[in-house]
């Protein structure tokens, strides 16, 4: 068995590199970010667990996205004020890097992070189409997008890592995920599943699908990331993606999937494969201070 490993990590150090270039941009001095036991969350903490796993995030990054735009003022946002036409993948890694900045690394930076797209919300504002103002930085703007984001990530890890979590768990995770939605800005912030759920219920009566719900949402789920065996990898998780969305939005986007066994069986078959590809990565170590360079494949 040890010799086998010997002679496929050549191929999970392929596999793992091809990831980094996903999330990093190498042109821009990116780099992955290293596990830091100063962080602001602790290495035992519910977020530590969730935000660690590629595949589970990616899909609820996805379904987190696609809910997000739902609302007219989130989706105003992108339009006006967002790259998104050319660079969706940018923005994507972008959303990506501040997970994992504010959930592992150095505290200080996590919490600089924070303030830095505070400061970015503070500046963006305009009018949906039908004149009415908005602005990124109004606290119960900043909530919705919170709590699309925080439910989706926990669903996708609950359906393909741990699907029997704790309630007390989820709980705990929707508490911890709250310290960086308060330091947004974001106004109600749930600190429990329950309470999240019925944030979500309470504005569903303020979203809306239109054209440019359409053409935002086939962007994020069309786009090429390079290779195709790359994208063929990025075509589950935007299924699954889909898949994930509660039945209502699902129907107000009209987006449809294969079965939905088809799907998860291809979403668990690549959660696999990547798990094993990162068993024994720098990625799931606690590093000191002193290193602050990437240490190995």
């Amino acid at each position: 068995m040890a010799g086998r490993d010997v002679i496929l990590e050549p191929a999970k150090v392929l596999i793992r590199r091809r990831i980094t270039a996903l999330f990093n941009d190498a042109a821009k001095g990116e780099r992955p970010i290293l596990r830091r036991a100063d962080a602001l969350f602790a290495t035992d903490s519910v977020a530590w667990r969730v935000n660690g796993d590629i595949v589970t995030m990616m899909i609820g990054g996805v379904s987190g996205l696609l809910l997000q735009m739902l609302h007219p003022a989130v989706l105003a946002g992108v339009w006006d004020h967002s790259d998104f036409r050319s660079d969706m993948h940018g923005r994507l890694r972008r959303t990506a890097k501040f997970i994992a900045v504010t959930t592992y690394d150095h505290a200080e930076y996590g919490i600089a992070a924070i303030d830095r797209v505070r400061g970015i919300h503070d500046r963006i504002g305009g009018f949906l189409p039908d004149g009415t103002p908005y602005q990124a930085g109004d606290p119960t703007l900043l909530a919705w997008v919170h709590v699309t984001e925080a439910i989706s990530f926990l669903n996708a890890w609950i359906r393909y890592a741990e699907p029997g979590m704790s309630a007390t768990d989820q709980d705990n995770y929707f508490a911890g995920m709250a310290l960086v939605a308060e330091r947004l800005g974001a106004d109600p912030v749930p600190r429990d599943r329950a309470s999240a759920e019925a944030l979500i219920q309470s504005m569903r009566s303020t979203l809306r699908a239109d054209a440019r719900t359409r053409e935002v949402a086939q962007l994020v789920l069309n786009q090429s990331v390079g290779a195709a065996l790359t994208d063929a990898a990025s075509a589950v998780i935007m299924q699954a993606g889909v898949d994930l969305l509660p039945d209502w939005a699902g129907t107000m986007h009209g987006l449809k999937t294969p079965p939905a066994h088809v799907v998860r069986a291809g979403a668990h078959a690549l959660a696999r494969t990547l798990g094993w590809a990162y068993a024994g990565s720098p990625n799931h170590e606690v590093w000191p201070a002193e290193v602050t360079v990437w240490p190995r494949d």
